[in-house]
C-alpha cells in the first residue's frame, strides 16, 4: 500500500503535501464560512465564490498543460507553491484586522485560480517523474490519501479555530504550511528524478492535444462523464455549508464535522485504491455510480447525523472514481501529451464547478438544499448509465448481467 514511499524524492514530496493539504482544507472552510458571514448566508454568494475560484481552469486550462509539456515541473511547483502561500498571508491580513469584504475574497478566489492553471497539471505529471511508471498508480492513490488526510484532520481543526478565533488566523496557518512542501521540493535530488522529455517549443501545441485525445472514444467519453458529474454533483463544499447552515441550522464546528466525514470516506477511498495495481475501467464506472447514489441519500436524509453518516460512503466512491480515473489517464496517453491530457482532465473536474457551482447556489436558495443534491445525484446516475453503455460498444466490451462496469481493460 505504501510502496512509493520507499523512493526518497516522492517521500519528501508527500511529507510537504500532508501539512500544506491541511492548511488548505482549513482555509477552504475559512474561506465558505466568511464569505457566509460576509453575506449573510447567501448561497449565490458561496457559488459565485467557488465558480471565480475555479474559472481560470476552464478559460485557461488548456494553456496550462501546454506550459507544464515544455517546463521542468520540480521548479514549476516551486513557483506556484510560493505563489499560493502569498496569496493566503494576504487575504489571512484582510480577515484579521476586519477589512475583508465580499469582494475581497472573489479577487483572491480568482488570482488563487489562476495558479493553480499551471500548478495542478505540474502536480500530477510530476508523480511519474518521481516514482516511475510501475508505481505511479500508487503514488497517485497516495497522493490522493495524503490530500483527504487533510481534508479529515483541516475541517475539524477549522471549525474549532473558526468558533474560538475567527476566520483570520487560520488563512495565515495556511501560508506557513507552504514551507513544508517548498522545503521538500526543495531537499529533492533531481539527478534520481525519472525526467519526461521536454515537449519542443511551437505553434499547435494546443490544437495537438486537442485532436489527441479527440482521436480517443475512451478519453472523450470519461471526460463527459467527469463534466456531469461535476457540474452537478461534485460541488460538495458549497451543498455541505448549505445543508449544514440553512437545513440543519447548525454551527462552524458541524460544517467542520461534516466536511470531515467526507474526507474520512475519501481517505479511505484513496488507501483502498493504493492497494490495486492498476484498477479496471469498471471502478471508474462503479465509483461515478456509488457517488451519485449516496449524493440523493444525503440529500434525503431526515437529520444532521445520518447526513454526515452518508458522506462517508460518498467519499469512498468519489475517490474511487477520481484515481481510477487519473491513473487510466496517465498510464494511457503518450508521455509528450501527458501534461496536456491531464490538464483536459483538470479542466474538466475543476473548471465545470464556474457552471455548476452557481446552479447548485440557485436550487438551493429557490428550492433548497435538498433539492440541489438530489437533483445533481439523479442527473450523474443517467449520465453514468449512459456513458458505461457507449464505452461497452467503442471498446468492444459485452456488458455482464447486473454489472455497470467493464469486464476488461
Amino acid at each position: 500500500m505504501f510502496r512509493s514511499l520507499a523512493v526518497r524524492n516522492y517521500r519528501l514530496f508527500a511529507m510537504g503535501q500532508v501539512v500544506s493539504n491541511t492548511g488548505t482544507w482549513m482555509q477552504r472552510i475559512a474561506q465558505d464560512w466568511l464569505v457566509l458571514q460576509l453575506s449573510g448566508g447567501s448561497g449565490m454568494a458561496l457559488g459565485l465564490t467557488t465558480g471565480l475560484q475555479f474559472l481560470p481552469m476552464l478559460l485557461f486550462g488548456l494553456w496550462g498543460g501546454a506550459l507544464v509539456d515544455r517546463m521542468n515541473k520540480r521548479r514549476l511547483l516551486i513557483v506556484t507553491q510560493a505563489a499560493m502561500g502569498v496569496l493566503a498571508l494576504g487575504l489571512g491580513v484582510l480577515a484579521t484586522t476586519g477589512a475583508a469584504e465580499v469582494w475581497h475574497v472573489y479577487v483572491f478566489a480568482f488570482v488563487l485560480g489562476l495558479v493553480t492553471v499551471v500548478d495542478n497539471p505540474a502536480r500530477q505529471t510530476f508523480a511519474v517523474e518521481m516514482v516511475g511508471h510501475r508505481d505511479l498508480p500508487n503514488a497517485i492513490a497516495l497522493n490522493s490519501a495524503s490530500f483527504q488526510l487533510g481534508r479529515v484532520t483541516g475541517p475539524a481543526v477549522a471549525g474549532l479555530l473558526i468558533a474560538a478565533i475567527g476566520s483570520g488566523p487560520v488563512f495565515l496557518i495556511n501560508a506557513l504550511s507552504f514551507l513544508a512542501v517548498l522545503t521538500g521540493l526543495w531537499l529533492m535530488r533531481p539527478r534520481e528524478l525519472q525526467v519526461t522529455e521536454p515537449a519542443p517549443r511551437g505553434k499547435g501545441q494546443i490544437r495537438e492535444g486537442v485532436r489527441y485525445v479527440l482521436g480517443r472514444t475512451d478519453l472523450l467519453l470519461l471526460l463527459g462523464l467527469t463534466a456531469f458529474l461535476q457540474m452537478f454533483g461534485t460541488s460538495g463544499q458549497t451543498q455541505i455549508a448549505l445543508m449544514t447552515n440553512n437545513v440543519f441550522q447548525a454551527g462552524a464546528a458541524a460544517f467542520g464535522v461534516a466536511a470531515a466525514s467526507l474526507a474520512v470516506g475519501a481517505l479511505i477511498g484513496a488507501l483502498l485504491a493504493a492497494r490495486r495495481e492498476r484498477p479496471r475501467l469498471r471502478m471508474v464506472l462503479l465509483g461515478a455510480l456509488g457517488f451519485a447514489v449516496a449524493q440523493i441519500a444525503a440529500g434525503l436524509a431526515p437529520g444532521y447525523l445520518p447526513f454526515i453518516a452518508v458522506l462517508v460512503p460518498m467519499g469512498i466512491a468519489f475517490m474511487t472514481f477520481t484515481t481510477s480515473l487519473n491513473t487510466h489517464f496517465q498510464l494511457s496517453v503518450d508521455p509528450q501529451m501527458r501534461g496536456r491530457v491531464m490538464s483536459m482532465y483538470m479542466l474538466v473536474l475543476l473548471g465545470m464547478t464556474p457552471i455548476g457551482a452557481p446552479i447548485v447556489g440557485f436550487l438551493a436558495d429557490t428550492f433548497s438544499p435538498r433539492v440541489s443534491l438530489a437533483t445533481g445525484g439523479s442527473v450523474t446516475v443517467l449520465v453514468t448509465l449512459a456513458v458505461t453503455v457507449l464505452l461497452c460498444r467503442a471498446l468492444g466490451v459485452r456488458l455482464r448481467k447486473g454489472s455497470p462496469g467493464m469486464g476488461r481493460t
